[in-house]
């Protein structure tokens, strides 16, 4: 895939593991960002998306929220 992709998420939200179960069962690997264990993921995630909200794909630059769009555009770009 030639798409720059980066996932940040935090392990105790319950739509980030949503997001994270899909991606196991698939075998779908993207860089992990857990804003909760890295200040820096966190103020990186608000410079691109104005917000801090998790899970949130970021493709090119461009965040995507909400587990079940992430989900969609996964299935989409990866073939499930």
């Amino acid at each position: 895939m030639s798409k720059d992709l980066a996932l940040y998420y935090y392990d105790s939200c319950p739509f980030c593991q949503k997001v994270l179960r899909y991606m196991s069962a698939h075998d779908i690997e993207i860089p992990l960002r857990n804003t909760l264990a890295s200040p820096q993921f966190r103020e990186d995630l608000r410079a691109v998306g104005g917000k801090t909200q998790v899970p949130c794909l970021v493709i090119d630059g461009k965040a995507l929220y909400e587990s079940d769009d992430i989900i969609s555009w996964l299935g989409n770009h990866y073939g499930h």
